[in-house]
């Protein structure tokens, strides 16, 4: 039994009947992230030592209460967290240079319910510099590559985190979506990425992109495993005010519930001209199997859904602007120490910050400045609101969308580092939602070829605020309509 290739339910079972320990399962990892993450770079950090020592305690070395502990909802599930999380005592850099020695002085939400719940984080994922870009190589420290074809990239911001399961480096890990950061590079990797609503799950402790945007989300290799995380982390936190207080469901139960007279919009503006016509294909496909089991397709128009692109990059860019005005190298991380404290700060920022997070730092100040503001950001704002009525209307008629994730496959490394039009193009489809606060998840349905490697394909399901019920219960039906749609790669 390769343990590696277990999901979070299976190793439940495996601890119940007493078949491994949670010290033979952190091992197992341990030793598969020596033998494949040089290739793959989808970590940052590995917690070593950490980890074998919780894992030693849970199996009983020096731990008799161990037994007791089995309880726990992911007890001796280990997980890889984006370095965006803080964490108690672990190095926590964003991945940008600013920060490279940073240690994070207290645990964030997230984590800490996680670790609460049982599981071991077994360290911290790759991402784009402060999670600004789709693709992963904007890296202070290395570029992730996609483990179905390491010339390509896994995906961003989150592509540490997606690499890190579709590899077998960690059965779940944690990802934010501030555009589709979770979404896309679970897509491009071929494993499940889940972007719950906003205020579903605390923001505290994680480094704030774009605070109106962000979100905390699992990626995974099944849906059920991803509604089992978010059982733990979803909920009420007094840390962060815009953290909703709504009771959280068991999402598990959703999974198996019937499909049959389900309404399913289909976004017309989401397979219009620019989806690759293999992606669009798997798509069709998916379609074809939820209708067999009792679903009702319809096409739906949302028109303001074009300017959601146009929304998200002003709100975004003018958030960035602000929030990153904090990494200043005063109180904390990378400093070029100078005389004149306006030199210290331009020499600080410009020798450790990457082109991506100066590029949004300067377009945030520039639509955010006066006589600006006006033509930009705030009729941003309003388009956002016109934008949010469109769905709240769209889902008086239908219960869920459907639509692309990506409009292609994983594209390959250093393909559209030098446009960055073209990168960010690349959420076209996932952008929408955030300004929405709307939650969605990335579903695998497939491959299609490029150049002789076997690219993983997803599509979208989109619900209304907190209705991620319903996300998990088409999800559900699909993966056991199309058990083939889970695989990992050969590595």
């Amino acid at each position: 039994m390769e343990l590696t290739n277990l999901n979070i339910t299976e190793l439940k079972k495996g601890y119940k009947e007493n078949k491994f320990t949670p010290l033979d399962v952190v091992e197992a990892y341990l030793t598969r992230i020596k033998e494949i993450d040089n290739r793959v770079n989808s970590y940052l950090y590995v917690d070593e030592k950490g980890v074998l020592e919780i894992a030693k305690k849970m199996t009983g070395h020096g731990y008799p209460e161990a037994a007791a502990e089995k309880s726990q909802p992911l007890w001796g599930i280990p997980f890889s967290a984006k370095d965006l999380y803080l964490t108690r005592g672990l190095p926590t850099t964003a991945a940008s240079k600013i920060l490279e020695n940073f240690v994070a002085p207290y645990e964030s939400t997230v984590t800490k319910r996680l670790i609460d719940a049982g599981a071991i984080l077994l360290g911290k994922t790759n991402l784009d510099e402060f999670a600004m870009g789709s693709s992963t190589e904007s890296s202070a420290f290395k570029i992730t590559h996609n483990p179905w074809d390491l010339d390509r990239v896994p995906g961003g911001s989150s592509g540490g985190s997606a690499a890190s399961v579709a590899a077998g480096l960690a059965p779940f890990s944690l990802g934010t979506d501030t555009g589709g950061s979770i979404r896309q590079p679970a897509s491009l990797c071929g494993v499940f990425g889940f972007k719950p609503t906003y205020g579903r799950v605390s923001r505290y402790g994680i480094m704030a992109m774009a605070s109106s945007l962000d979100q905390a989300g699992p990626i995974s290799s099944n849906a059920r495993d991803s509604a089992a995380v978010l059982n733990v982390i979803a909920g009420r936190d007094a840390r962060d005010a815009t953290s909703s207080s709504k009771e959280v469901p068991d999402y598990t139960q959703f999974l198996g519930l019937d499909i049959k007279g389900l309404k399913i919009g289909l976004v017309k503006e989401f397979f219009a001209e620019g989806l690759d016509e293999n992606v669009k294909k798997r798509i069709e496909e998916a379609i074809g199997l939820l209708e067999k089991a009792g679903a009702e397709f319809q096409e739906i128009s949302i028109p303001k859904a074009k300017y959601g692109l146009s929304i998200y990059y002003i709100l975004m860019m003018a958030e960035v602007s602000s929030n990153l005005a904090r990494y200043d190298g005063v109180r904390y991380g990378f400093c070029k120490r100078d005389a004149n404290l306006i030199e210290q700060y331009k020499k600080t920022r410009g020798q450790a910050l990457g082109a991506e997070a100066k590029r949004r730092i300067m377009l945030g100040s520039y639509v955010l400045s006066a006589g600006y503001k006006d033509a930009y950001y705030n009729l941003a704002q309003k388009a956002r609101t016109a934008l949010r009525a469109e769905f709240e209307k769209v889902f008086s008629k239908v219960d869920i969308l459907l639509g692309p994730v990506s409009p292609t496959p994983a594209f390959k490394i250093g393909e559209k580092m030098n446009d960055p039009v073209q990168m960010y193009l690349s959420d076209i489809y996932t952008v929408p939602i955030n300004p929405a606060g709307l939650p969605a998840a990335s579903v695998p349905c497939g491959f299609v070829e490029r150049d002789g490697s076997k690219l993983p394909v997803s599509f979208q399901l989109i619900a209304p605020h907190f209705r991620e019920d319903l996300i998990f219960q088409v999800a559900g039906n699909y993966e056991k309509l199309n058990p083939d749609s889970i695989s990992k790669p050969n590595l």
